[in-house]
């Protein structure tokens, strides 16, 4: 007999405007079978699992997208490790922490990463599915009786295993701590290591500064620190490279992974050059966003991200994506030809202190430029003088454009569902085949658009920003980091969006980003962005992309290597071979033709 999995959620369930279509089309429900009701507490449909025959018509029929129904492998339903409730998301298998080595879980958000760590880290006990009854360590451990997740639950449930984690969200910490970054730093620094972290973590410029004056990069670093600082035997990362720059993300990998000699460590990463580099065994998750996830088999870093591209697992016999995920061995065009659209001067800024100074250049048609540097080096100052948000002190932007941004630091404040506030910002665009093409289902809306904005998570308020951005009648678009707080998967998808956007439509995007995979996959051209963070910067370019990509990789003395069956980049090990061989060749990223 298969599980079934009955979901229903809350924030998209809406009695109170619909018909119960859900229960008036229900079967059963039609020949006096009580399967679908509503809560008494929360006004909202229940589903009975036990009196559902999984036809799928309340599904389809449901005016919100408010209810899913799986049947899953009867096997499952021993290894459940966590359910919320009645009707809401359930975990399947557990990942098994090993002192001495770098564990990297992958998968889509919504599927169950950070339930793994909070469960791992002792902050979530875990009820193996009965809800009903308050979660007990001793049923969990008898569930694992004689099995390597016993010995790693068991001195968590005795209180002797001491873990630190290092949270998603790291925007959200200026809302619990209101001290000073080295104030905080030294209330946690149980190792006396206090001096090394703030070293290689660079936080020394802003040590008297107080969180809510920090930049995400700024935030995320102090949070690694502080997690860092903890005397623990196991640590747990989630998204640690999130508004970071590749030279920070490398040197937080560095860090982590001399952190594993020593313990173990969990890392959930959505960089997969970082996450290769990183770690050495990754368990991929797959599932049902919000729905279930259940967590396969472990393989060897290389395997597991080869796999995660080719979207099916073999071993499982299960296809997590619809279409393979490819890279390019070799470079784009050099050059992009075309009608110019933007053209701006030698530039000079000011601003509270930091002065940037740019070459001048010009933006083509139908051409997405790729702005790539190290954090506080003057990116997101020149697409605020794009934008028209600053004034330069010398020099000047020349076009006739209309201009869309998507700013680095999102507030979506309203009142509503995400359709509501498309509607509200973009109009009936929004009903547009080119809108659901090109727009709405490389970024995934369908499944939010009924959810109310002030619910949404970190990566959905992501994807709504880049939606409100592309859906704007502009003819340049500007986009600061809008692979922040997406997965892998999204990504990817978002790249290849924004790229079919821009050429179907013949309209022009400047994109700021740290991943260099999302650069590579949407960037025509290149600039980049040099000098000293928080105080100087220099943006030249655009360059082709094989250019642009070696000046920056040049700058912060990193190369890249081709897997050999993929063709995706991989950081080459500082110092190899491979890395000498490049970099005396100067090809620090796309191979020899």
């Amino acid at each position: 007999m298969a599980v079934k999995v009955a979901v229903v959620f809350d924030d998209k369930c809406h009695p109170d405007r619909c018909n119960l279509e859900c229960m008036a089309y229900c079967p059963p429900m039609r020949t006096g079978t009580e399967v679908i009701w509503l809560s008494e507490e929360t006004g909202r449909a229940v589903i009975s699992e036990e009196t559902c025959i999984a036809c799928g018509i309340c599904i389809t029929k449901c005016p919100f997208d408010a209810i899913r129904i799986v049947n899953l492998p009867d096997e499952l339903g021993e290894e459940m490790v966590h359910r919320y409730g009645r009707n809401q998301f359930r975990l399947f298998r557990l990942p098994v922490p090993k002192e001495g080595h770098v564990i990297g879980l992958l998968g889509p958000n919504g599927i169950g990463k950070t339930t793994v760590i909070n469960i791992l880290a002792g902050q979530l006990v875990p009820n193996l599915g009965g809800y009903e009854e308050k979660a007990d360590w001793d049923r969990a451990l008898e569930a694992y009786a004689g099995t390597e997740m016993q010995n790693y639950l068991r001195p968590l449930a005795e209180g002797t295993r001491r873990t630190a984690l290092k949270p998603q969200y790291v925007d959200r910490l200026p809302l619990v701590q209101k001290e000073e970054v080295g104030t905080l730093l030294e209330g946690v620094d149980e190792r006396g290591e206090l001096d090394a972290v703030v070293q290689d973590m660079e936080l020394g410029g802003f040590l008297d500064s107080p969180l809510k004056t920090l930049s995400g990069g700024e935030l995320q670093r102090t949070a690694i620190a502080a997690t860092l600082l903890k005397d623990a035997d196991a640590y747990f990362f989630d998204e640690p490279s999130s508004y970071l720059d590749i030279h920070q993300r490398l040197k937080v990998a560095r860090v982590i992974h001399d952190l594993s000699r020593r313990r173990s460590v969990v890392v959930v990463e959505h960089d997969l050059a970082i996450l290769d580099f990183l770690a050495e065994t990754v368990y991929l998750l797959y599932g049902e966003k919000g729905t279930y996830g259940i967590v396969a088999q472990p393989r060897p870093v290389r395997s597991a991200i080869n796999v995660y591209l080719e979207g099916y697992l073999p071993a499982e016999n299960v296809r997590i994506r619809r279409r393979e995920i490819r890279f390019e061995a070799r470079a784009p065009r050099p050059e992009w030809k075309a009608e110019t659209l933007l053209t701006f001067s030698p530039l000079e800024v000011e601003l509270d202190g930091f002065f940037l100074e740019t070459e001048g250049g010009v933006v083509r048609k139908g051409e997405v430029v790729g702005v790539l540097g190290p954090n506080a080096t003057g990116k997101t100052t020149f697409i605020r003088v794009l934008a028209g948000e600053l004034r330069p002190k010398t020099g000047g932007v020349e076009g006739e454009g209309r201009v869309s941004y998507k700013p680095q630091y999102i507030q979506l404040a309203y009142e509503g569902s995400v359709r509501e506030l498309l509607l509200g910002r973009i109009g009936k665009q929004v009903e547009s085949s080119y809108f659901r093409t090109e727009v709405a289902s490389p970024l995934e809306l369908d499944p939010i658009y009924e959810k109310e904005v002030a619910s949404l998570a970190g990566g959905e308020q992501q994807r709504v920003a880049i939606a409100l951005a592309l859906g704007a009648d502009a003819d340049i678009y500007l986009l600061d980091e809008p692979s922040a707080y997406l997965d892998s998967n999204q990504r990817m998808e978002a790249a290849r969006g924004i790229r079919r956007a821009m050429e179907n439509a013949g309209k022009t995007a400047l994109i700021v980003d740290h991943d260099v995979y999302f650069i590579d996959m949407v960037a025509d051209s290149l600039m980049v962005f040099t000098g000293e963070p928080g105080r100087t910067g220099r943006g030249t370019g655009p360059y082709s992309m094989r250019d642009g990509m070696n000046r920056f990789l040049r700058a912060v003395d990193v190369s890249f290597r081709r897997d050999r069956d993929t063709q995706r980049p991989r950081i080459n090990n500082p110092d190899s071979k491979l890395d000498r061989l490049q970099k005396a060749a100067g090809e620090f990223y796309y191979q020899v033709a």
